[in-house]
Formats: structure tokens, C-alpha cells, sequence
């Protein structure tokens, strides 16, 4: 399950200062507007608890089944957890204390402990009522704040009340912050009684049955803290280069040309490169002076498949040298209000550059309102995100084969890209032949040589159909030479996403993937225990192992083989912002692309796609200046990338270090 759905789920939950007989609480998740899953909360006079949680994501999400013993002042004492994860992979967990005896076991732990005074045990693997119970616990405990188990501590605290009817009633809500558990303090509304009301986020939110008309009231407010917030973290962290600067020796990168020249100077104002010259060159008056101290000076990052959601995403993809992101898929209201906020300054983050998603009605329908059946609702779908400001199409998995090119052709007259997953019964043959320009995800064209096995890829049925015969697909066969030919002649980009395939493909219980390897330890110990069970890994037997993992190491070799043989790719994550960015990278070098290109393609090559190469991706007069300084020399050893120490968004400078600290995040560590 990804991440950020985890720790929006973590606090949501029904929420008691009493426990009361058989109490049944119920609530409802909403998914992109979509009633999507429900939790249901049973509260025994025993102390007893069991809770049912299930959504659905495109045939994705967990469906759970929790058993509590409470003790008299409401806190658990064992839990037991079965049931599948985001993935469908099995989950059996439990743990219990006894005095000071704390024990756990799950598919990736099997502890014990001496724990003493109060503390607050977190699952692998959780349902909402967890976060509810958290959050009593906090209520309750002095200065509210609380150990957790295995590590941490949390602490909530009250940031403001509102109004809401529904059904059931008109009740006073409030708004609580509950910190220690993710990057930024997650969010949990309560009632007057201190019963859960709901979670809010612009992507996926959970609310008691009966209020969901309340969403718009409780997301507003919720967002004005959130401004509050961001605002305040903009105006401590962002310099504003209201006067020229002159950033003095540093090692200049301009990626057309391929080199990298020695003691330079580069000069920028009012957010653009004015002219680069020897390192001591004169300083001017009403010029600031900054010493890059010999460090590596490129154009910014592009990630060029992300789903920003705000909050601590900004500020991790400016820490590590993103400068400009394409939005893959969002809500139109919720991403241009986050583009207003960045753009005037109110808060931190990259240029955005927007991609709206149109799916099929269906079980499996993507997380999106835009769903269309018909040419005049195809039609007016794209019609609407033109006139929003989208440059492109997103197709996804549920949109009919026969839409297809009606789509296509409708965005094309607008001067809008159209790119995304191949629907479902329609190969990525057929779709390039009816006018997408760019394919989304490596799997993608694997599945085009799998037509025979899977048709249906709407569900789960992508990833897994490719990890179990990817393996096998011979890259100089004739059928793949043609096809890559096919994408060649057609200039078809292609956003493999390669990395978010590494972990899903090589995870398993207490074995976690590489692709978090080079970073887990810089982040929040729950962060650090999640990456290290080895969640979110595919199902997978003991005798597949070896299998999926040729089967992705073939999906790594097609990238390279697609660029050799003259393709454009470009980078995307899609995937934790900004620090998955160079893994990606790591893996295009594994590939067989040299370094120095895989920075071309991340910059130049990104901005010709989005026809910005005029004004973006070099270190050149007149061009923007979005640069980064590196420590260290990515031309040579790719791991460098993870070494950004400052960045230039125009007329805004960034310290990384600062930024990561202000997520609870470790800065790379210094040479």
C-alpha cells in the first residue's frame, strides 16, 4: 500500500472517551469523489474490539479483519490483525503485553521486549481504528504525548472547531494534529464527544456515514491550517533573490554539450541566467555574492510522473533538486489550488506542469470524477481540461478501446498531448497506431507480447502477469524489434517508472527491495520499519522468487534497449516525491545509459517533451534559472544526484539540508 495512504488511513477511525455496550461505528471512504470502502467498528462491554476495514483502488486495497482487548481506560492490550494488504498479500499479525512484556509477530517480525510505563504499540500493518485508539491514548496521556512500540513517540494537539449537518444531526467538530508518525503531523477530525468524524485529504478522505456532504466544509478548513502551515515553513525556509547573485566557483554542467567545465561563475536575476564567466570575475555593485565551493552547478531535475498532493511533497522534491514535475493525475480544483500557493510564495515546491486523467466507468475505475462512456462525453472531458490549463491526456486502464482515438484526436486538435496506460483489452501496439504519443510504465509494453495471457489489465492482472512471464520475453525477437521500431518512427516517448516496479517486484516479508537501500536511514523510525518488512512487495511463492526477479531485471534491460535503439524516455517515480528520483536514475546507468545522458534525458530531454527547451533544462543565457549544486559529480558516479545542497527555483533559493530537517528527514551526509 503506498505510503502516503497509509499514514492518511493510520488517524482515520471512530473515536470514544467511553466505551459503551456493542457500540457499532461505521464510516465510509471516499475515494477521488467515489465511495470507495467502509470500516465498521465494534465496541463490546467486555473490552473486547473487532473492526472490518476494506476499500477498493482499482482492484488494489486491503480488506482486514482486527481483534482487540482493551483494557478499563481504553487502551489495547493484544490485537490480532488477518486478512490481505494493499497488494493482496496475505497479512497475519498479532501482539499482545503481559505486565512488562511486550511480544509481536507478524510475516517480518518476531520480537519481544521489557517495556515499562505507558506506551502505544503501532502493527506492521494496521486498520483506521488504530489511529483512533492512538489518538484516545494521547487524550489521555500527560503533556499528550506517548512512547510508541517498537519506536517513536507521538504527540496531538488541537488546531481548531466547525460546524457540520448531516442525517444523523448537527454536531461540533474538531480539528486535531497528531505528530510523530509521518514526515508532517497527520490530520483527524473528532466530535464534541471525542468520537472520529473524519480524515480529509484532496485525494482520498474517511468520514463518518451520514456526513459525507460535510467533506467540502471540513477539506476547506482543514486546508486553511494547512496554508497556515505551509506559508509559515515558505517564509522561514525560501530566499528570495530580490537582487542580482552571482554564484562564484562551481563546476558548470550544460547538458547539451556533455561537459562539465571547471571554476566558472554564473550570474542570475530576477530568475534567469544572465551570463556565466571565470570563477574571479569582478563583483559588481547591488550584486549578492554566493560561494559554491567548487561544487557541481546543473540545470534542475525533472520528475515527469508524479501524483503532488502538497504538504511535505514540495519540499522533497525542491530538497533533492527537482525543480519541475508533471502531475500524472489530480483533482483539478485541489491541484490548482496547490499551484496558486507555490506560485505566489505562500508555498514551497516545484513548477507544475498538469496531465488530466479520463478512465472508463467500472468497478476498476481509476481514481478520478473524469469517467466517460460516449464520443460527447470523451469529447467534453478533454474539452475541460484544455480550457483548465492541462497540456496532456492521461488515458487510463477503463476508458473503451473504441474511445480511444476519439480521445486522441479531440486532444490533438487542442494542442494537448495524449499519453497513459493501454486500456484494457487493447494492446500498446493498437494504442500508439490510434494517436497516443507516450506510454506510461515499463509494464506497459511487456503486457503488448502478453495479449494471449492477460487482456483484463485493469486489475492487479498488469503487474502480476509481468512479473511472472516477464522474464521470458526474448528483447531481439523480431515481434519486440519491430514494435520498438514502431515506437521510434512514431517518436513515441516512454516514462518507464522502472524503479516503482523494483520494490513491488523483489520485496517480501523481512526482505526488503533495494530501492530504498541508500535512503531508509535518514528517515522517521516508522518509516524506517515499514521499508525494512519488506512491505508492499507483490504475493509471491518461495519457488517465484528467483523468477520476478528476472522477470524485473528484464524490465531494466528493455530501458536500455529502448534507448539505444533511439526511443525518448523520459523520468518518471511515480513514487515517494522527489528521493525515488535517483534511484531511477541509478537504474537507467544499470541499464546500460551512460550517466551523463540519464542527466540529459532528466533535464533537456524532459523539457523538449514538454516544448520548454527554449526556456528550461540548460545552464545557458537567457534560459531559467532553475539550478542545483551538487556535492560530488554525477557525470561520473550517479549516487552524487542524492548530493544536492542547494537549489535555485528562479528567483527562489533553497538550503536541502534545511528542507529535509523540516519533514524529519536527515540530510545526505557531507563528504
Amino acid at each position: 500500500m503506498n505510503r502516503s495512504v497509509v499514514f492518511l488511513f493510520l488517524c482515520a477511525a471512530s473515536f470514544g472517551s467511553a466505551l459503551a455496550a456493542e457500540r457499532v461505528e461505521r464510516s465510509v471512504v471516499i475515494l477521488a469523489g467515489a465511495n470507495a470502502g467502509f470500516q465498521e467498528a465494534r465496541y463490546a462491554d467486555n473490552g473486547k474490539l473487532d473492526v472490518h476495514f476494506e476499500f477498493n483502488d482499482r482492484g488494489r486495497g486491503p480488506n482486514l479483519d482486527a481483534s482487540y482487548q482493551l483494557d478499563a481506560q481504553g487502551m489495547p492490550t493484544s490485537a490480532t490483525l488477518k486478512g490481505v494488504d494493499y497488494l493482496k498479500a496475505p497479512v497475519d499479525e498479532s501482539w499482545s503485553r503481559v505486565g512488562d512484556t511486550l511480544s509481536w509477530k507478524n510475516a517480518s517480525e518476531d520480537e519481544k521486549r521489557t517495556v515499562t510505563g505507558p506506551t502505544f504499540f503501532l502493527g506492521l500493518n494496521q486498520v483506521p481504528e488504530d489511529g483512533a485508539l492512538l489518538a484516545r491514548a494521547l487524550l489521555a496521556a500527560a503533556d499528550n504525548r506517548l512512547a510508541l512500540q517498537p519506536s517513536g513517540e507521538a504527540g496531538i494537539s488541537k488546531l481548531a472547531s466547525v460546524e457540520v449537518k448531516g442525517a444523523p444531526g448537527t454536531r461540533t467538530i474538531d480539528l486535531y494534529a497528531v505528530s510523530g508518525l509521518g514526515l508532517l503531523p497527520d490530520y483527524i477530525w473528532l466530535d464534541e464527544d471525542q468520537q472520529f468524524f473524519a480524515t480529509y485529504s484532496g485525494w482520498m478522505t474517511m468520514i463518518r456515514e451520514g456526513y459525507e456532504d460535510s467533506i467540502k466544509t471540513i477539506g476547506d478548513r482543514q486546508e486553511l491550517e494547512e496554508k497556515r502551515l505551509a506559508e509559515s515553513r515558505a517564509k522561514s525556509l525560501t530566499r528570495v533573490l530580490d537582487k542580482p547573485l552571482l554564484i562564484r566557483n562551481v563546476r558548470v554542467f550544460d547538458p547539451p554539450s556533455g561537459e562539465v567545465v571547471d571554476a566558472r561563475s554564473v550570474l542570475i536575476d530576477d530568475g534567469r541566467i544572465v551570463s556565466i564567466g571565470a570563477a574571479d570575475v569582478t563583483l559588481l555593485p547591488g550584486v549578492d555574492e554566493f560561494d559554491g565551493g567548487g561544487q557541481f552547478l546543473m540545470p534542475g531535475l525533472w520528475d515527469m510522473h508524479v501524483h503532488f498532493s502538497g504538504g511535505s511533497d514540495g519540499l522533497l522534491e525542491l530538497a533533492s533538486g527537482v525543480t519541475t514535475v508533471r502531475d500524472m493525475a489530480n483533482q483539478t480544483d485541489v491541484l490548482t489550488g496547490l499551484i496558486e500557493g507555490i506560485e505566489s510564495g505562500k508555498d514551497i515546491g516545484p513548477r507544475i506542469i498538469r496531465a488530466g486523467i479520463i478512465d472508463g466507468k467500472g468497478p476498476f475505475a481509476g481514481p478520478t470524477k473524469v469517467l466517460v462512456e460516449n464520443e460527447e462525453e470523451a469529447i467534453a472531458a478533454v474539452n475541460d481540461y484544455a480550457a483548465s490549463g492541462h497540456e496532456q491526456i492521461k488515458i487510463y486502464s477503463s476508458v473503451k478501446p473504441e474511445l480511444m482515438p476519439v480521445i486522441a484526436k479531440a486532444a490533438h486538435a487542442k494542442g494537448l498531448r495524449v499519453s497513459g496506460h493501454v486500456p484494457a483489452y487493447m494492446t500498446a501496439q493498437q494504442f500508439v497506431e490510434n494517436g497516443a504519443d507516450e506510454i506510461q510504465h515499463i509494464n506497459m509494453l511487456f503486457l503488448n507480447f502478453m495479449f494471449d495471457k492477460v487482456q483484463d489489465t485493469r486489475t492487479p492482472a498488469r503487474f502480476t502477469a509481468v512479473a511472472e512471464y516477464g522474464a521470458e520475453l526474448d528483447l531481439s525477437s523480431p515481434e519486440v524489434v519491430a514494435f520498438i521500431k514502431l515506437l521510434k518512427d512514431r517518436n513515441i516517448v516512454i516514462d518507464p517508472t522502472v524503479g516503482t516496479f523494483e520494490d513491488m517486484f523483489l520485496s517480501r516479508p523481512g526482505v526488503p527491495g533495494p530501492g530504498f537501500a541508500a535512503i531508509v536511514d535518514r528517515f522517521p523510525s516508522t518509516w524506517q520499519r515499514q521499508i525494512r518488512s519488506g512491505a508492499g512487495g507483490l504475493e509471491m511463492k518461495p519457488e517465484q522468487v528467483a523468477l520476478f526477479r528476472d522477470s524485473y531485471q528484464n524490465m531494466v534491460n528493455m530501458v536500455g534497449v529502448l534507448y539505444r535503439s533511439g526511443v525518448h524516455i523520459v523520468p518518471g517515480t511515480d513514487n515517494l516525491a522527489g528521493m525515488t528520483l535517483p534511484r531511477e536514475f541509478e537504474l537507467y546507468v544499470e541499464s546500460g545509459i551512460p550517466p551523463m545522458n540519464v542527466l540529459q534525458i532528466a533535464t533537456i530531454g524532459s523539457a523538449e517533451v514538454m516544448k520548454r527547451e527554449d526556456e528550461y533544462g540548460r545552464v545557458a543565457p537567457g534560459y531559467v534559472s532553475d539550478l542545483i549544486l551538487v556535492d560530488g559529480d554525477p557525470t561520473i558516479n550517479m549516487a552524487d544526484i542524492r548530493k544536492v545542497r542547494t537549489t535555485i527555483r528562479g528567483d527562489r533559493m533553497y538550503d536541502a539540508d534545511a528542507l529535509f530537517k523540516a519533514v524529519s528527514i536527515e540530510p545526505t551526509p557531507k563528504q
